[in-house]
């Protein structure tokens, strides 16, 4: 079984305590690693590492001699591409061919991006009316910042955190998702061989709610990103107030796809489907309302239903698989759970809705890409975030129907509008109350792309020029120039 430590301080080392847990793979539920659990010691340990790094060698480097090291690192993850979608894979339960063709790649670009912009977070100059001062801001790093990852997307998702952080300048504490730690650990080896100084990064494996909270809670830390629920960033923000520590949250999701009886209608089914089923649906943007116009309703769903039911899900091992296993077995059990409330509250299974029948799948976490029809907004499964294969068809009846079914929902992370008329499209972005609305598409990213939540889909902004100056913070500066005294002393 492969063993995994932490790292602190530009080292591998065992937790203080000596404890460690196994990671489990999902496809057929077998141990695959022993994973050092850490806890409030190893995060304080990190914190100080990190605190020395950003006083010492690592804040002392140029933007040019960072932007090295970024761009260093994605060499030598793309050199190893085919262990990280391998990880990807064991640890997610997703298929190797996702693995390798969208989230290695995925890290690497964007890692390689933020290489590139290491100097783009300057300031600016403010004209004082008297001339006899100038004003000018700066954009300076916190310091140490922490850095809290889901499970869906576990090497990407950290480089989301460690890209940036590092761009600007600061140092970082990340705490992986304790079920998917192996890409976020063995990242580490391909930073410090691209040079990054001992402590500007590391990792601490172990329970949300003893490493998450002791991080959150270190007076070194400055700034916490978090990707994940709603419900945990409740906590987060919670404990953030001890210190008035600044959080960047990317939460929840619970997107509409709009189809209106204009769009067309292959790009419409396949864009709904896609929408909804990238990482298998463990995916907070993912498309799982699908809100149709009445007109078109039954064609639409029946034409999802027939791709559902055509895509193939077994051994993520294998390169033909197009969906694999659900991550764990307490998620298992909430997309089951979903699916079936939702036949109790009165939807129809059009698709899916059960386990594979393959008996070489059966140790493993594995449930059909599921459609339920005759669905109403204010069902649980039209509400809540599944993070699974399960998408709810709704009809609607005009423009305005859609707006208000779409906005329907403490969440705002995205939506998808589907239809060739530009003037609907650009009313419906304006009116749609989510952070990203894509047209005509769906489950689109890119670096340059700046990904906000709405609602309870989070605070700040990740990606994109905005989400690099959410690691840094803002100062201005007042310089008399005049000679003068000033006041009114004498």
């Amino acid at each position: 079984m492969r063993e995994f430590q932490l790292f602190i301080d530009g080292e591998f080392v065992d937790a203080a305590s000596g404890e460690t847990y196994e990671s489990i793979n999902p496809a057929n539920r077998q141990p695959v690693a022993c994973v050092a659990q850490g806890d409030a010691e190893d995060v304080a340990r990190a914190c100080r590492a990190a605190q020395r790094a950003f006083d010492g060698e690592w804040g002392a480097m140029t933007s040019a001699e960072r932007g090295a090291i970024l761009s260093g690192a994605a060499d030598l993850i793309e050199e190893r591409a085919a262990e990280f979608a391998e990880l990807e894979m064991l640890d997610v339960g997703k298929p190797i061919t996702e693995a390798t063709k969208i989230d290695v790649p995925a890290a690497v670009n964007y890692l390689r991006w933020y290489a590139q912009v290491t100097d783009a977070a300057v300031g600016g100059t403010i004209t004082i009316p008297t001339g006899a001062q100038i004003d000018f801001s700066l954009r300076q790093p916190y310091g140490v910042v922490g850095g809290i990852a889901p499970w869906n997307f576990p090497l990407f998702l950290a480089m989301l955190k460690v890209g940036p952080a590092l761009a600007m300048g600061n140092s970082i504490v990340l705490k992986p998702a304790s079920i998917t730690p192996m890409s976020s650990v063995t990242v580490c080896e391909c930073f410090a061989e691209a040079g990054l100084p001992a402590g500007a990064l590391n990792v601490i494996t172990g329970p949300g709610r003893v490493v998450g909270e002791a991080l959150v809670t270190d007076p070194r830390v400055q700034m916490v990103s978090f990707t994940g629920s709603t419900e945990v960033g409740r906590r987060i923000i919670e404990l953030s107030a001890r210190n008035i520590t600044n959080v960047s949250m990317e939460l929840g999701g619970k997107s509409p796809s709009i189809v209106f009886a204009d769009a067309d209608f292959d790009q419409a089914v396949a864009g709904a489907v896609f929408g909804l089923l990238l990482n298998n649906g463990q995916n907070c943007i993912a498309g799982t309302r699908l809100l149709v116009q009445r007109c078109i309703y039954d064609d639409v769903c029946s034409g999802v239903a027939e791709k559902l039911d055509a895509l193939i899900v077994g051994d993520p091992t294998d390169p033909a698989t197009q969906l694999g296993a659900i991550v764990s077995e307490e998620q298992f059990e909430r997309v089951t759970g979903y699916i079936r409330w939702g036949e109790e509250e009165g939807a129809t299974i059009a698709a899916g809705g059960t386990v594979p029948d393959d008996p070489a799948l059966a140790d493993g976490w594995f449930v059909r890409p599921t459609l339920l029809t005759g669905c109403t907004n204010d069902m649980s499964v039209s509400c809540d975030e599944v993070f699974g294969p399960v998408l709810v068809a709704i009809p609607f009846e005009d423009e305005a129907d859609a707006l208000r079914l779409a906005n329907e929902t403490p969440y705002g992370l995205g939506a998808g509008v589907f239809t060739c008329d530009a003037d609907r499209a650009h009313r419906m972005a304006r009116g749609l109350q989510a952070g990203t609305v894509y047209v005509n598409t769906f489950n689109q990213v890119y670096p340059q792309s700046p990904f906000p939540g709405w609602k309870q889909s989070g605070t700040g902004v990740e990606r994109g020029f905005e989400g690099l100056l959410t690691y840094t913070r803002f100062k201005n500066v007042i310089w008399d120039i005049s000679g003068e005294p000033i006041g009114w002393f004498g």
